[in-house]
């Protein structure tokens, strides 16, 4: 029994990573390259190589991401390296699947400017999914999770940073309106990637003073499933003691706390704080 459940995880992980990378293929060929732009990814810098290089983007970019895929096995676990590995090799594959198909395709939007918009808004779907399963599709997403781990930066600030080099890299075949969509691109695509990333993630951390303490810490703890701190507190104002409940719950749980507050007693004194990171630090 407990074989059939780790095949069906197996199962049920690559076929989201297998999604993800789709996603991120397409966007690639289907935006990327009719825009002639090189934001924020190795198959942007593929993209500039491919005016060097007689080979096509699918194997360009297979190439480019062996080096760091070595790189990101090493520094960033076993876990990271064995999914990488496996998204790394299926990218190509799909541009490859689609340069077969599509040949030649050229711009769905007829703009380069909607070329890359679209491409950030589709590729930042894709590499969430990723991040968020702790994999990468290789490449610049290897880099940016090596600085999230060594260098707590954001992933979206490490994508821009990472990916700012390879924006300029289209100065060597492009013009300077190629060059400044590219940087522009890069900037935004950072930022989109980590609000969806970040949205993804976020928890509230709800502090509530109510007369109903032990009916809403049953609630909490029976109904929620969920955790909680009591504090004692001194109001200023008179003086009084009275305990503060903290939870720290997801967008579900939060909704149903909120209904039951203000069911069972409206007059409660809740505050409310956005969290987007929680860590345990066990005792040495």
């Amino acid at each position: 029994m407990k074989k059939q459940l780790n095949y069906a995880d197996i199962l049920k992980e690559t076929v989201i990573l297998t999604g993800a990378v789709a996603i991120i293929a397409a966007a690639v060929y289907f935006f990327l390259v009719p825009s002639h732009t090189s934001v924020s990814s190795i198959s942007g810098l593929g993209i500039v190589l491919s005016n060097f290089v007689p080979l096509s983007l699918s194997v360009i970019t297979m190439i480019l991401n062996v080096v760091l895929l070595i790189i990101g096995f090493f520094t960033c676990g076993r876990e990271f390296g064995v999914k990488t590995v496996y998204t790394s090799i299926v990218l190509p594959l799909f541009i490859g699947l689609f340069e077969k198909i599509f040949p030649d395709f050229g711009s769905m939007t007829n703009s380069q400017e909607l070329d890359v918009l679209c491409y950030i808004l589709v590729v930042s779907v894709g590499l969430s999914i990723l991040f968020n399963r702790n994999a990468s599709s290789g490449g610049l997403d290897i880099v940016a999770k090596i600085m999230n781990k060594y260098l707590h930066m954001e992933l979206g600030k490490a994508m821009s940073l990472s990916g700012m080099c390879v924006a300029l890299s289209a100065a060597l075949v492009y013009d300077k309106k190629t060059v400044v969509l590219s940087i522009l691109g890069t900037y935004f695509n950072g930022m989109v990637l980590d609000h969806f990333i970040f949205d993804h993630n976020i928890k509230r951390r709800v502090c509530i003073i109510t007369k109903k303490e032990e009916e809403l810490r049953k609630f909490i703890i029976e109904d929620l499933h969920s955790g909680a701190t009591i504090y004692e507190s001194i109001g200023a104002y008179n003086m009084q003691k009275r305990n503060e409940i903290i939870t720290i719950v997801d967008k579900t749980e939060y909704q149903k706390l909120m209904n039951y507050i203000n069911h069972e007693d409206p007059k409660a004194f809740v505050t409310i704080y956005n969290v987007s990171d929680m860590r345990y630090q066990p005792k040495k």
